[in-house]
C-alpha cells in the first residue's frame, strides 16, 4: 500500500501542469489506481487495490465555485495550465471560477473527468503517457 508520504514526494516534483505525466507515472508505481481533487479546499482521496484508500486534510483556504459552469473558459486555463503557464494553486483558482467543483483522476481508465458540483461531467480528457 501507498502513503500520502511517498504521494507528497512525487507530489514535490511537480512545479507545472506540464510536469503531470511524470506525476501520473509516479502514483502507477506506488499502486494508486485514482483520485478526487476537491477544488474547494484541496482535498485529495486516493484509491488503490482491495478498497484502499488514504486522503489529505484541505490544503488552502476554501474558494467559492461559481454554481453554473463555463466550460469554454475552463478549457481555456486548463491549456495554459498544461502549458506550464500557471501553478497548481492558480490553476484550482481558475477551475473553482469555472464551476468545477472537482476532478477524478482515473488511472486505470487514463482519464480526468472535471466535474461540476452536482457531479456532473464538465470535461474528459485522456491522460498523456
Amino acid at each position: 500500500m501507498f502513503t500520502l508520504q511517498q504521494i507528497q514526494a512525487a507530489h514535490d516534483k511537480v512545479q507545472t501542469g506540464a510536469d503531470f505525466s511524470t506525476y501520473i507515472q509516479d502514483l502507477i508505481q506506488l499502486g494508486v489506481k485514482g483520485y478526487d481533487t476537491i477544488v474547494a479546499d484541496g482535498r485529495v482521496s486516493y484509491y488503490g487495490a482491495d478498497d484502499f484508500s488514504t486522503a489529505t486534510d484541505a490544503k488552502y483556504e476554501t474558494l467559492a465555485t461559481a454554481t453554473i459552469p463555463n466550460k469554454e473558459r475552463f478549457i481555456e486555463y486548463l491549456v495554459m495550465h498544461q502549458d506550464g503557464q500557471t501553478n497548481y494553486y492558480t490553476f484550482c483558482q481558475h477551475a473553482a471560477q469555472c464551476g468545477i467543483a472537482k476532478w477524478r483522476i482515473n488511472i486505470i481508465e487514463m482519464t480526468c473527468t472535471y466535474l461540476d458540483a452536482n457531479n456532473n461531467p464538465i470535461v474528459i480528457e485522456k491522460i498523456p503517457v
